[in-house]
């Protein structure tokens, strides 16, 4: 193994660890009553949830200069192997084995993902009329899972779930295109400042969007909401790659069909992890009762003779 490969997982374990890290902090404020945007902003522990996701997102992008995609990401993908024992620590519990096991074949599942898809070739990038068409049906996708996750009584959490991670793979996409335009290897030609400046603003307005979404998913627990995110972020990805630039998956028909085996490998370990974790940190007590205080018994009764 030369030294490059070994400074690509060295970067690939610190930056899901670092994600992991975040994720249970933010579990973490989630089981505290789930607190407003505003509260969030008071929180110590919220700015170190974002700090460790900048930080993990930072070294994801350099593990990506030191080593190809298809040794980092699977290895980004050990997140939510990290983010199980971390949370179950912090909860004072022990990881159950359904756990284990449903963290194990969401792995799979997400590395069969990887495994069948590559990145964009050099150059390829959305043009600006795709960016923003593309923003605009993410927007409404995304209000329509919020929605229908507030008006369900089981799912909210991985709905908001999944709006996260789409949110977060689209600002994937648009970063790409920024780049490719800040590079000069945009296929129509650089955009004007104020093209790049409208892309940087939405890249923004997505990734703190799926921070959010991704906050609200968190308050039924964090297994199941985080594997989804995991899922959905390269998912979303991939749709954008294989209908605007032109991807596919490698290997042809055999290609779609592990994708569409591992889809299913990975959706058994979510729904496994749904019902497998106790509650991360201890629910608030129920407000004591009061006792009611015991009657004396009733003196007996005196008897006057007659």
């Amino acid at each position: 193994m030369n030294e490059s490969a070994l400074l690509a997982i060295l970067l690939s374990l610190a930056s899901a660890a670092g994600y992991a890290l975040a994720a249970v902090g933010q579990s973490r404020l989630a089981a505290q009553g789930g607190p407003g945007i505003g509260q969030l902003l008071t929180r110590p522990l919220w700015w170190w949830a974002v700090g460790l996701n900048v930080a993990g997102a930072l070294m994801h992008v350099a593990a990506l200069h030191y080593g190809p995609l298809t040794l980092v990401q699977p290895l980004g993908a050990l997140t939510l192997v990290a983010a199980l024992p971390l949370s179950a620590y912090y909860a004072r519990r022990r990881v159950t084995r359904r756990e284990w096991r449903g963290a194990a074949w969401t792995l799979a599942g997400l590395t069969g993902l990887i495994a069948v898809t590559g990145p964009a070739s050099p150059g390829d990038a959305l043009s600006l009329p795709e960016a923003l068409a593309i923003a605009a049906a993410t927007a409404l996708l995304l209000a329509f899972l919020v929605r229908a996750g507030a008006h369900s009584p089981h799912g909210g959490g991985l709905g908001h779930a999944t709006a996260s991670g789409i949110a977060s793979g689209v600002a994937s996409a648009l970063t790409q295109t920024v780049t490719a335009s800040l590079a000069r290897e945009l296929p129509g030609g650089p955009l004007t400042w104020w093209q790049t400046t409208l892309l940087a603003v939405l890249v923004a307005m997505f990734a703190v969007g799926g921070l959010l979404l991704s906050q609200t998913a968190y308050r039924g627990g964090l297994a199941a909401p985080l594997a989804v995110v995991n899922l959905a972020n390269p998912a979303a990805a991939a749709v954008i790659g294989v209908t605007l630039l032109g991807e596919s998956f490698h290997g042809g028909p055999l290609g779609w069909l592990v994708a569409a085996s591992a889809a299913g490998v990975a959706a058994r370990g979510v729904l496994m992890l749904t019902g497998a974790a106790p509650a991360d940190l201890p629910a608030a007590l129920p407000p004591q009762v009061p006792v009611p205080a015991e009657r004396p018994a009733p003196e007996p009764a005196v008897r006057i003779p007659a």
